[in-house]
């Protein structure tokens, strides 16, 4: 296979802290012969385990960018033993439009994967996570939120696995994470996923979604900023911290099957009749779309094919056929201490 053209300005293997690019060149009718230029941070003292850290694999989730910039730029290599490759904004075209695909080439990057060396800019971008990054890391984090047509209870997220090992590992992090709620994730479609590729290669991988609707919040925030910080401890990088006051927990929330998953099947005016947070039982109204061609007619119901928890929806006000409404999950286990 081709090496690839992208080249880091950091030295992997260099103890101390350092700030640079992972440099993608890209020739265009306003830079002929300009580069992307996707910010990398490097924090490294001595032999230790390796955590890779990302955020804005979509260009319009702001959670990670937020919390791992802010770590960028207070984490000392005095703090970690081993090293933590930062990168707040993996999708750099996608982030820099707020976009959630790339303005480039249309690319998803999170569908993306193992990428081609010679291929557009965004698969270009996912072969060097998957031959280069990937093969550094033992921890893996990707951080994600809803981005702008969805919203989510805050959760950390891992999948089922064939390797039981790697299943109880992932596990662990997840819930070292220590997000409010801990979900057991079932993927409408996996192929293509950074995810599949670090849980493939072996790793402790964990992805979240933190809120959405294409912002943040001081409390989605500070869920991710803590999150960081639980899983490098349960990695071993850093130490615990030391935290005062009423004790954290979390719920373990389950995917088990397709009905999880409402779609719309209509084009039209949503109405959300139910909450984030909410339980529901089979065959309550999640939701209403009214035909916005016309006045007077009904609208159409989508109802709860499972009693669960609501734990996404839809966001914006207008909802396309094909479009996920909503997902219910079932409950597993509430208060779960969070151990770090």
């Amino acid at each position: 296979m081709r090496a690839s053209p992208i080249s880091p300005t950091v030295d992997f293997d260099a103890d101390g802290e350092q700030h640079g690019f992972l440099k993608l060149p890209y020739s265009r009718n306003d830079s002929a012969w300009g580069a992307v230029m996707i910010p990398v941070t490097v924090i490294k003292r001595g032999d230790g385990p390796t955590a890779l850290l990302t955020g804005g694999n979509h260009g319009d989730e702001y959670e990670g960018p937020i919390a791992l910039a802010k770590l960028a730029s207070t984490l000392k290599a005095s703090d970690v033993n081993g090293r933590v490759i930062i990168v707040p904004f993996m999708n750099y075209p996608a982030f820099r439009a707020g976009s959630r695909t790339s303005p480039i080439d249309a690319g998803n990057l999170n569908r993306s994967f193992p990428g081609k060396p010679d291929g557009t800019v965004t698969e270009k971008i996912a072969d060097y996570f998957q031959r280069h990054l990937l093969p550094l890391a033992d921890y893996v984090l990707d951080i994600h939120a809803g981005g702008r047509t969805l919203d989510f209870l805050p959760f950390a997220a891992i999948h089922v696995l064939n390797d039981a090992t790697q299943q109880s590992r992932c596990e662990a992090a997840m819930r070292a994470f220590g997000a409010p709620y801990s979900m057991r994730m079932l993927e409408l479609d996996s192929i293509g996923l950074y995810d599949s590729a670090a849980e493939e290669a072996g790793k402790v991988f964990v992805s979240t979604e933190l809120g959405g609707g294409g912002s943040s919040t001081a409390k989605s925030v500070a869920v991710a900023e803590r999150g960081v910080h639980g899983f490098l401890a349960y990695a071993g990088i850093i130490e615990k911290e030391v935290t005062r006051g009423e004790a954290r927990t979390t719920t373990l929330l389950d995917m088990p099957d397709g009905s999880c998953y409402t779609t719309s099947e209509h084009t039209g005016l949503l109405e959300m009749c139910r909450d984030l947070g909410d339980m529901v039982k089979v065959n309550d109204v999640l939701a209403r779309v009214y035909d916005i061609t016309r006045t007077g007619a009904a609208p159409v119901e989508y109802r709860a094919m499972r009693d669960g928890l609501l734990a996404a929806r839809h966001f914006p006000g207008l909802v396309q056929t094909g479009d996920t409404v909503a997902v219910v999950a079932d409950i597993v286990e509430r208060n779960i201490a969070v151990s770090v």
